[in-house]
C-alpha cells in the first residue's frame, strides 16, 4: 500500500481472501421455533386447553376443530411475521452505507462492504468508522467507543492509533488504513456475545398485551360463570361444558396479533414509499401520537443549499451574485480584495469543497463550506488555498468555531459571538452588521488570522484555547440557505393537526428568528431564546417551551436534551429531529428521533426512531399521518371483532337465560367457523385502511386502544343491532316451523334455523366492515371501492359463506342447513340495519360533540 492507496486490481484480490465487510450473519431462528412461538402465546394456549377438555368430554369434532383454528391463525401469524421482518430489513438496507476510500490515487466513495485490509479510507466527524483501522494521519480527532466500552466520553486519537469498526467519529478528521474487516473486527467478536440480547417491550406491546389479558380474563371469567349457572338450572354438565367452552371461543379475537402486526408493516411500507424510514415497527404507532415536533432549520425547512451571497470588511460590502455551487459568478461592491482575503480565511479552516460531477457542480462534504470555497472561486477564480494544512482544530458545538494551521498563519472562522471575543479590539460596525446580516435570514461567519512565530512545529503541541487568540478580525461572510418552497403549507397543516411546533437550531437568534417568520413557523406573540438563557428549573424551561412557534437559538446538545425532557415533563409526545454527532443524545431521549438520511451523521441515523430519505419537513408530518392511520386502523379490527364477538356470545346467553328452553342458535364449530372462515380477512382489510383525508384534521390521540368510546360503540349499538338480527332470523325460522317453546325442536328445523342465525352473522359481519372503516364518517361518503382490499375480503366472505350453506359436506359438519326464503330474507336486513345504526350513532356523536 502507497499514499495512493490500493490499486483496483489489488483490491479485488484481497476481497476475495477475506470476503466483504460484513459482520457473521446472526444464526437465524429456526422457522420451526418461531412458529412454535405463533402456536403458543397466551390466546393459543386457551384454545389448547379448550381443545383437550373438548376430547376429555368426548367431543371429537370439537376438539379438531379448534385445533385446526390455532394452526390456521399461527400459521398466518408466522407468515405475517416473517413478511414484516423481511419488509424491515430491506428498509434498513435504504440507510445509506458508503465511505470514502483513496484508491488508484484518487478518492471514491463506495460501500462499506467492498473494503479489505490495506484500504485507506478518509473520516470525519460525524462517520461511522467502517472497519477495524490504524490512523495515519489525525487531526484533533475524538472517538466514541461508548458501543464497545460503556464509557460516553469521546477518546482522543493520534496517528498511529487503533479505532474500532462502528464507532463514531465526534471530532476531527482523519486517514486511516484499514488493519481488518468483517469476522475480524472487534466489533464482529462482541456481536457474538450480544447476539441474544433482549430488547425492552415497547409502549405497543404492553398496549397489547393489556389487551390480551383483559379479553382473555373478561372470557374465561364469563364462561365459569355460565358454566354455573347452566349447572344450577338443571343442564347436564357435558352441556354446560359445551356451552362454556363456546362462550370463551366468541370472546377470544384469535386474529388480533397477526393483524396489528400486518397493520404496522403495511404503514411502514407507506411511509418509506413517502420518504420516511422507520427503524422499528412499532415507531409507526408512537407517530402518531406525536404532539409536539422539535426541528431543526437547516435542510428541514430550508433546501441545505448554502450560497455565500455576501462578505462585510473594514473596507465595505461586498455582494455576491450566481447560481448554486457554479463558481462562475458577479461580483459587487467595494474591498473585494479584503473579501477574497476573508474568503480564503474561511477556507483554510474549511473540509468541505465543490466538485464538479458529470458536468454538475455538486457539494462535496457539509454544504456551507463548499459554499464558502465558491465564495472564493468567485472572488479570485482560483480553486483552493494551494497548501495543506498541517494541523487542524475541528469544529465543535461547544466552541462553534474550527481553526487550521497553514504555513505561519493560523485561519479561524465560527460563529461570530465564538470569534469576536478572540479578536481584541472589534469595530462595532462589525458588531451591528452581524445584527443587520442575521435579520435578513443570513446564516453568518467570521473569518479571522493569526501570525504564528517561530520555527515550523512550534505550534503543534499548544491547547487550541492558546492558539485561538491574538486574532485579526478579517471581515464576516453571509450565507443564503433558502427555504423549502412547500414547508409553509406544511407547517399550516401540521398545527391544523394539532401539532405543536418549535424550531431548535444552533444559528444566531436573529437568523433563525428570520427563517421561521418567513416559513410561518413563529408563532405570536413572538418568543426567541437562546440556549444559554434557558432556566435551569425543569418545570419553568416546560412551561417557557410548551407553547406553539417557540424558536430556540444557539442551542448546544445538552440543552438540546433538555427541551426534550422538559416537554416529555409535560406529557408531550416529542418528536426531535437533528442531524449532527452531538444530537444523538436529544434523538434517543424523544419519543421518536428523526434524523438527516441526506446530510445527516451515521451517529444520528443509528440513534433515531425515523430517517428522512429526502431530509423534508413534509415528509415527517407524512409519517405523522401514517402513523395515525395505524393506530386507527388497530382501533378499526377491535371495534370490528367485538361487535362479532356480541353477536356470536348472544345465543349463549338467550339460552343460558331461557334455562335451555330457547334452543341454542349458534354451535361452537359455527363460531369457529365464523371467527376463521368469514371474520378474518375483512379484518386484514381492515388493517390496511389507506389514511383518511381528515386524518390530519384532529388532534393527537393519546389514549388506550380499547376505551370508554370503542365500548359505546361496540357494545350499545353495533353488536346488539348485528345480535338483534341474528336472533329474530332464528327464531322467525323456529316458530315459522311450528316450533313452540319447550319442545325440542326437529333436527331439519334447528339445522335451518341455525343457518338463518349464521347467514344474519356473516351479513352483518359484512355491513359492520364497511361500517367500522371511520369512526365518523357513513361508508357511502368513503367510497365502497376506495379500499379494494376489503370489497375483495367482503366477495371472500361471501363465497365462504355460500360454501357453509350449500356444501352439503360443510353444512353438516356445522349442524346447520340452508335457510328458507323468509329466514333469508331476515339475515339479509342485517346489512341496512347495521348501516342505519351505525349512521344514526355517528351522527349523534356529531351533534353532542358539535361538530
Amino acid at each position: 500500500m502507497t499514499a495512493a492507496g490500493l490499486t483496483s486490481q489489488q483490491a479485488a484480490e484481497l476481497l476475495e481472501q477475506a470476503g466483504p465487510n460484513l459482520l457473521p450473519a446472526e444464526k437465524p431462528v429456526p422457522q420451526w421455533r418461531k412458529l412454535w412461538g405463533e402456536l403458543t402465546h397466551f390466546f393459543a394456549l386457551m384454545l389448547w386447553c379448550a381443545a383437550g377438555l373438548a376430547f376429555l368430554a368426548d367431543m371429537p369434532q370439537l376438539g379438531v376443530a379448534i385445533i385446526v383454528v390455532v394452526l390456521v391463525n399461527g400459521v398466518f401469524a408466522h407468515i405475517q411475521q416473517e413478511r414484516a421482518q423481511h419488509a424491515a430489513a430491506k428498509l434498513r438496507g435504504l440507510l445509506p452505507a458508503d465511505v470514502r476510500v483513496r484508491r488508484d490515487g484518487r478518492v471514491r466513495t463506495m460501500h462499506a462492504s467492498e473494503l479489505v485490509p490495506g484500504d485507506l479510507v478518509l473520516l470525519t466527524a460525524g462517520d461511522r468508522i467502517p472497519a477495524d483501522v490504524v490512523l495515519a494521519t489525525a487531526g484533533a480527532c475524538a472517538v466514541d467507543e461508548s458501543m464497545l466500552t460503556g464509557e460516553s466520553v469521546p477518546v482522543p486519537k493520534a496517528a498511529g492509533d487503533p479505532a474500532w469498526g462502528g464507532t463514531f467519529m465526534v471530532n476531527g478528521d482523519a486517514e486511516a488504513s484499514v488493519s481488518a474487516t468483517g469476522a475480524m473486527t472487534r466489533l464482529a467478536g462482541i456481536a457474538a456475545l450480544t447476539s441474544g440480547a433482549v430488547s425492552p417491550p415497547t409502549p405497543l406491546s404492553l398496549e397489547l398485551r393489556r389487551i390480551v389479558r383483559l379479553v382473555a380474563s373478561v372470557a374465561l371469567a364469563i364462561a365459569a360463570l355460565f358454566f354455573l349457572v347452566s349447572l344450577l338450572v338443571g343442564i347436564q354438565w357435558r352441556d354446560s361444558f359445551l356451552f362454556a367452552i363456546g362462550v370463551a371461543v366468541a370472546l377470544v379475537p384469535e386474529g388480533l396479533l397477526p393483524t396489528v402486526t400486518l397493520s404496522l408493516a403495511m404503514g411502514a411500507q407507506r411511509m418509506a414509499s413517502r420518504n420516511a424510514l422507520v427503524r422499528n415497527l412499532e415507531a409507526v404507532e408512537t407517530l402518531g401520537s406525536t404532539t409536539f415536533i422539535c426541528t431543526d432549520k437547516t435542510g428541514t425547512l430550508t433546501q441545505n443549499r448554502m450560497n455565500a451571497v455576501e462578505v462585510f470588511t473594514g473596507e465595505g460590502s461586498v455582494r455576491i451574485e450566481g447560481e448554486g455551487y457554479c463558481p462562475e459568478g458577479t461580483v459587487q461592491g467595494e474591498g473585494k480584495g479584503k473579501a477574497a482575503e476573508t474568503a480564503f480565511a474561511a477556507l483554510a479552516a474549511s473540509q468541505g469543497r465543490a466538485e464538479l460531477h458529470n458536468g454538475e457542480w455538486r457539494a462535496a462534504g457539509d454544504p456551507m463550506e463548499a459554499a464558502i470555497d465558491v465564495l472564493a472561486r468567485r472572488l479570485t477564480g482560483t480553486a483552493g488555498t494551494g497548501k495543506a494544512p498541517s494541523r487542524r482544530l475541528a469544529f465543535d458545538p461547544v466552541r462553534r468555531r474550527e481553526s487550521a494551521v497553514v504555513g505561519p498563519d493560523l485561519f479561524c472562522k465560527g460563529a461570530p459571538e465564538a470569534v469576536l471575543p478572540l479578536c481584541g479590539d472589534v469595530p462595532a460596525q462589525f458588531k451591528e452588521q452581524v445584527q443587520v446580516m442575521a435579520s435578513r435570514g443570513l446564516r453568518v461567519i467570521a473569518a479571522a488570522r493569526r501570525r504564528l512565530d517561530g520555527p515550523p512545529g512550534t505550534w503543534d503541541a499548544c491547547p487550541a484555547e492558546d492558539l485561538e487568540q491574538g486574532l485579526e478580525l478579517l471581515g464576516l461572510i453571509g450565507l443564503h440557505d433558502p427555504p423549502r418552497p412547500d414547508v409553509a403549507d406544511v407547517i399550516r397543516t401540521a398545527r391544523q393537526a394539532g401539532l405543536k411546533l418549535a424550531m431548535i437550531t444552533g444559528d444566531h437568534p436573529a437568523t433563525a428568528a428570520a427563517i421561521a417568520r418567513e416559513n410561518g413557523l413563529m408563532g405570536m406573540p413572538e418568543r426567541v431564546v437562546e440556549g444559554s438563557d434557558l432556566p435551569d428549573d425543569e418545570q419553568m424551561l416546560g412551561a417557557l417551551l410548551d407553547r406553539d412557534g417557540v424558536v430556540v437559538s444557539r442551542v448546544s446538545p445538552e440543552q438540546k436534551l433538555r427541551v426534550a425532557k422538559a416537554l416529555q415533563s409535560r406529557g408531550h409526545v416529542v418528536a426531535m429531529t437533528g442531524d449532527g454527532v452531538n444530537d444523538g443524545p436529544a434523538l434517543q431521549e424523544a419519543d421518536i428521533g428523526v434524523a438527516m438520511g441526506l446530510s445527516g451523521t451515521d451517529v444520528a441515523r443509528e440513534a433515531a426512531d425515523l430517517v428522512l430519505l429526502d431530509d423534508h419537513f413534509g415528509t415527517i408530518v407524512a409519517a405523522i399521518e401514517q402513523g395515525r392511520a395505524t393506530y386507527s386502523n388497530i382501533r378499526r379490527f377491535l371495534t370490528y371483532h367485538l361487535t362479532d364477538n356480541v353477536a356470536e356470545l348472544t345465543p349463549f346467553v338467550v339460552w343460558a337465560l331461557s334455562g335451555g328452553q330457547f334452543p341454542l342458535a349458534l354451535g361452537v364449530l359455527q363460531i369457529l367457523a365464523l371467527d376463521i372462515g368469514t371474520d378474518l380477512l375483512p379484518a386484514l382489510a381492515l388493517g390496511a385502511e389507506p389514511p383518511g383525508k381528515r386524518v390530519l384534521a384532529r388532534p393527537p390521540e393519546r389514549r388506550h386502544l380499547m376505551d370508554r368510546q370503542l365500548m359505546v360503540r361496540v357494545f350499545c349499538v353495533l353488536g346488539p343491532v348485528e345480535a338483534a338480527i341474528e336472533m329474530a332470523a332464528f327464531s322467525a325460522v323456529l316458530f315459522g316451523g311450528g316450533w313452540t317453546r319447550g319442545e325440542l325442536p326437529g333436527p331439519e328445523l334447528l339445522m335451518a334455523a341455525s343457518g338463518a342465525a349464521f347467514t344474519a352473522v356473516v351479513l352483518g359481519q359484512l355491513a359492520n366492515a364497511f361500517a367500522c372503516r371511520s369512526a365518523s364518517v357513513a361508508p357511502w361518503k368513503l367510497g365502497w371501492g376506495t379500499n379494494r382490499l376489503l370489497v375483495w375480503a367482503v366477495l371472500a366472505e361471501l363465497v365462504v359463506l355460500a360454501a357453509c350453506l350449500y356444501v352439503p359436506q360443510v353444512s353438516r359438519l356445522l349442524g346447520q342447513a340452508p335457510p328458507p326464503p323468509a329466514g333469508l330474507l331476515l339475515a339479509a336486513l342485517a346489512v341496512p340495519a347495521v348501516l342505519a345504526a351505525d349512521w344514526a350513532y355517528k351522527a349523534a356523536k356529531r351533534r353532542w360533540s358539535g361538530t
